[in-house]
């Protein structure tokens, strides 16, 4: 799959979610300021995984905090 169209399986996992991907706004911390409890930041995190038939390594998981992270770990 080409990197367009994983972005935009990516953009539509996170409007699902109602997280606005746009302008500064993908860097906002998902706790602090995007108000998520860490259950619903894992099930992102596992959709976004299964969309894309990729996994993210565990010990990474934990440094994850913003949108901006997850989808450079995945696209990467």
């Amino acid at each position: 799959m080409n990197k367009y169209g994983e972005l935009r399986k990516i953009s539509q996992v996170f409007r699902n979610y109602g997280i606005v991907l746009t302008g500064g706004r993908k860097y906002d911390h998902f706790v602090r300021d995007l108000r998520m409890d860490r259950i619903f930041v894992s099930g992102l995190i596992f959709e976004l995984e299964y969309e894309l038939q990729r996994e993210i390594d565990e010990e990474k998981l934990e440094e994850i905090h913003a949108p901006a992270q997850v989808i450079a770990l995945l696209i990467a």
